[in-house]
């Protein structure tokens, strides 16, 4: 019995002795488990810089590749019978030679791939203005009423198929003339992308929204620039690329058939002097124009914040 009371307190006491000792254990254990974090840190760097060396080389090489393989079915057609293309290497003497003086003037009817570059985009940035001015509110106030919806609704769908061509002549009609017929052209077709758009965007602002506004009792002035331009914006700017390129491709279309200074008229010219080669050149340099505006328009686009607008 008397052991027994003695023994118990021993057994208490014992265990703060292994509790003293357990944390200068872990206090030695420290440097072991330390140690091999800095080689994992170390060897993390060279596969970082292999991920950016690779992703350098996928945003390069596709895009060599891709125009190689171009170059390459260029050269193959070429080099068959009686196809009339120049080779790539004949195209590329005359493109020294058509740009070694591209603002030359010889008269109205011959001047340089230059002065007929701008005089396309000069008419583009009229039509394509006007279309704006004209388009952007238009869309608002379609999207904005359900009475102007249901009435102009028709009326689009009727004529934003019909071809841009196909209204050349009502301008050559109207206008008694071939430059504002091309512009009256690069107009109506411009429009059109930028109404839906911008419409569309209206329609899809969310209608607590437009309930927060409707208790605040705000203008329509407050409600345009507070809630509906923001949430629009997206929209608009898909609208204003989509009418930009469209209005490029027309007017290549439309100077071949009213003519004057022009990179379309530039192109039929080439045409009827049997000048593949500047043909093949004038080709490159729309398609250049095109994505010189198309990158432009993007950047302007990722100057806002909306993720909608840089995605």
């Amino acid at each position: 019995m008397v052991s027994a009371v003695f023994h118990s307190p021993l057994e208490a006491i014992a265990p703060p002795a292994t509790s003293h000792a357990s944390p200068i254990g872990k206090a030695m254990s420290l440097p072991k488990t330390e140690a091999p974090a800095a080689p994992a840190a170390v060897s993390a760097r060279p596969s970082a810089a292999s991920r950016d060396f690779r992703g350098f080389w996928m945003a390069v090489l596709p895009p060599v590749l891709g125009l190689a393989c171009l170059v390459l079915v260029w050269q193959l057609i070429a080099s068959t019978g009686n196809s009339g293309i120049p080779k790539p290497l004949e195209t590329w003497a005359q493109a020294v030679t058509v740009f070694s003086d591209p603002f030359y003037s010889n008269g109205p009817n011959d001047q340089g791939v230059g002065w007929n570059v701008l005089a396309s985009l000069k008419r583009v940035a009229i039509g394509f203005g006007m279309a704006a001015l004209v388009g952007i509110p238009a869309g608002f106030a379609i999207g904005r009423f359900e009475f102007l919806s249901r009435m102009f609704n028709p009326l689009i769908s009727l004529l934003r198929p019909v071809s841009p061509l196909a209204w050349l002549p009502i301008g050559l009609l109207v206008f008694k003339g071939a430059d504002p017929a091309a512009i009256w052209t690069i107009f109506i077709c411009s429009i059109w992308p930028m109404i839906i758009n911008t419409a569309v965007g209206v329609q899809r602002v969310p209608q607590d929204y437009m309930n927060v506004a409707r208790v605040l009792n705000l203008s329509e002035w407050k409600i345009f620039t507070k809630i509906l331009f923001p949430a629009v914006l997206p929209y608009l700017l898909t609208g204003v690329r989509l009418a930009v390129g469209t209005a490029w491709l027309v007017i290549v279309a439309a100077e071949m058939l009213t003519g004057g200074v022009g990179i379309g008229f530039w192109v039929w010219d080439e045409w009827n002097n049997l000048n593949v080669s500047s043909i093949i050149i004038a080709i490159f340099v729309i398609g250049v124009v095109g994505l010189l505006l198309e990158f432009a328009l993007i950047k302007i686009a990722t100057l806002f914040t909306f993720e909608e607008v840089k995605s």
